[in-house]
Parts: C-alpha cells; structure tokens; sequence
C-alpha cells in the first residue's frame, strides 16, 4: 500500500498549532479578566493558559505523526482502497463504478508545500464524499486521471 506525501505531516503540524493558538488566546483572555475579579482561584493565573499550550504542544506534534503512520492507499483493479485511524481503524473501499466525478482540491498550506487531495465523489447517500489528503499535487492531478480514465472506459 502506498503512503501520503511526507510534507502532509508539516501540514497537519501548522493546523494542530495554529488551532492551539487560537484556543490559548480564549483562555488566555479569560484568565486576564479572571485577574480582576474577586473570586478565589485554585490554581495561579495563567495556569490554564500554560496547561493548553503544553497539550497544544504535544498534540501538533505528536498526532500528524500518527496520522501519517496510519494513512495507506491503494488502486486496487475495480476499487480504490484507504485505511487511516490512530486510535478507530476505518477502511474504506470505494468501487470504481460507482465514482460520479472527481477533484482535485489545495489549502493555502497544502498550496505552499504544493499538496493536494483527491476529493472522490461517489453515488449514494451516506459518506458520498471520500477524501484522499497529502498527496502531491501532480500526483493527485495524475491519480484523478487514472480514475478518470478507468470511470470513461467502463462506460463503453
């Protein structure tokens, strides 16, 4: 089976960390108006602040570590195989007859480490959409294709 693109991971790592960010400056924001007020606290100001950026912290570089581990892909001859999960193992086969169309999609970040994913979009009703991250974007212009290709002749 074959493996993401191993900048996948920077980018995962810039998501985790800039979500990080953005929840210590909400906690950090309520632990300054905590400052003036005359509740008595458990714990010292900003200890809060201090707790999310440690797990922050480990988080952004410990889970797109573990995404990438677990992240597998393969174009079987009628199906396209995943399997991803850290701690929930999902595998998913997608049968090829049943793809509607295909695309290609990029972030900013994706665009900066020229990432892409392969948005497969299949007929039915649940978990129509399956989603292919981190690979790069010549090869997901390249496997799109492929599926294409495969999609025009079974339709002969």
């Amino acid at each position: 089976m074959r493996m993401l693109d191993p900048a996948v991971r920077s980018v995962w790592m810039i998501k985790y960390a800039l979500f990080t960010l953005v929840v210590t400056l909400i906690v950090g924001g309520y632990e300054i108006t905590q400052l003036f007020s005359s509740n008595d606290r458990f714990l010292p100001v900003g200890s809060y602040t201090g707790l999310v950026i440690a797990v922050g912290a480990l988080i952004s570089l410990l889970i797109p570590f573990l995404r990438y581990k677990y992240w597998r892909y393969e174009l079987l001859d009628e199906e396209l195989y995943l399997e991803r999960g850290i701690l929930n193992r999902v595998r998913t086969v997608v049968p090829l007859r049943r793809i509607q169309h295909l695309d290609v999609s990029q972030d900013i970040l994706e665009r900066e480490f020229d990432l892409g994913k392969l948005i497969v979009h299949t007929a039915g009703t649940r978990s129509a959409d399956v989603v292919l991250p981190g690979l790069a974007y010549d090869e997901a212009e390249q496997f799109r294709d492929e599926l294409r290709n495969y999609i025009t002749e079974d339709a002969l």
